[in-house]
């Protein structure tokens, strides 16, 4: 925990950008008592310890700014953020070194709080009878079909969801392309719910797999892209280069491979294959179902994202895009996490 000197020496920092250690001697002067170089440095080596602050540069010309780290989860007025078409966007191109941050986007309060969390997921499940349980794997996949769906501009609702998937009646006025996404969300779902140990272990050619799922009779090609894509709403562009894609697709394995709490596993691989968009289309799809394959293979509960504003899900994805900030959608994505257990094995 930073004391009150500390504090106030991160946010002038991040009021100030990159700033000298003087500079900061000079502003703490002013609201607390004269402390000496060796203090500030003190004071300094526990913001960069905590990864709020890294140090560019040696000796007299060291500049300190904000971490990656601490950009990564700082929060942002999203209305405020938004209000402006002419948004400043940090890195219109794709950053390769955010994976490098990628770490603790979960506090430990946090993993805590969820794990125990997972516990009462895993009580009640175990509490089912099987036909219960299917009933309830039954329905979230209904659900998180819709949604998902919805959230590309779908316009089926609940209802013809359900309709669709259980009696296999299209909705009358929708097109061939609608219900096709429907249908196809339900296959990939069935077939990570059935085999949840295949994503224990994440590799580049099971991410192509469940795209392929997600995409098929759609008329999109299969595989990595060859070619450069636009995003709606952002002037965010992915990589172009089908080399760079793989490379960033392997990082990614690598990364998520390596990380141990699940939450943070599906959150990492959700904001990551939306911003490299691997695939010439369906990579959200892919991102969302992805994540929930993670959470299934280390027994946590899926999301159905039932209750999510599809615009507050874009406005959290873009952010990530434009400022590689993750604060707005890890909050979407937990506050789904938690409703998710409530909601559908209590």
């Amino acid at each position: 925990m930073l004391n009150k000197r500390q504090e106030m020496i991160f946010n002038y920092i991040k009021q100030s950008g990159s700033v000298s250690r003087e500079q900061i001697q000079d502003a703490v002067s002013q609201m607390f008592d004269k402390s000496s170089k060796v203090t500030i440095l003190r004071d300094l080596d526990v913001l960069i310890a905590e990864g709020l602050i890294a140090k560019t540069g040696t000796t007299r010309a060291a500049l300190y700014g904000v971490s990656a780290q601490s950009k990564l989860l700082d929060d942002i007025d999203i209305e405020a953020y938004f209000a402006n078409d002419e948004r400043k966007i940090a890195n219109n191109h794709f950053n390769f070194d955010i994976m490098n941050h990628l770490s603790n986007l979960l506090t430990p309060k946090e993993k805590q709080e969820y794990a125990v969390l997972n516990e009462q997921y895993l009580t009640n499940k175990a509490q089912m009878s099987p036909t219960i349980l299917r009933k309830e794997f039954e329905r979230l996949t209904i659900e998180l079909a819709w949604k998902s769906s919805k959230i590309e501009g779908n316009t089926y609702t609940l209802l013809d969801t359900e309709r669709l998937l259980k009696e296999n009646v299209s909705a009358s006025g929708k097109t061939k392309e609608e219900t096709q996404m429907i249908i196809n969300h339900k296959t990939a779902l069935d077939y990570i719910t059935e085999n949840p140990s295949v994503y224990k272990e994440l590799t580049v050619r099971k991410i192509e797999e469940l795209h392929r799922l997600l995409v098929q009779d759609l008329g999109v090609s299969y595989g990595v892209r060859k070619t450069l894509v636009g995003i709606v709403g952002t002037d965010y562009k992915p990589l172009d280069n089908e080399f760079q894609i793989k490379e960033a697709l392997e990082q990614l394995v690598k990364l998520v491979n390596n990380t141990e709490n699940p939450l943070e596993k599906a959150l990492i691989t959700v904001l990551m294959i939306s911003y490299i968009q691997p695939f010439e289309d369906g990579n959200k799809r892919t991102s969302r179902i992805l994540g929930n394959a993670l959470l299934l293979a280390n027994d946590y509960c899926p999301l159905s994202y039932r209750s999510v504003d599809e615009v507050e899900y874009k406005k959290g994805i873009i952010l990530f895009y434009e400022q590689n900030n993750a604060s707005y959608f890890k909050k979407l994505f937990l506050e789904q996490y938690k409703q998710a257990v409530k909601k559908y094995f209590e």
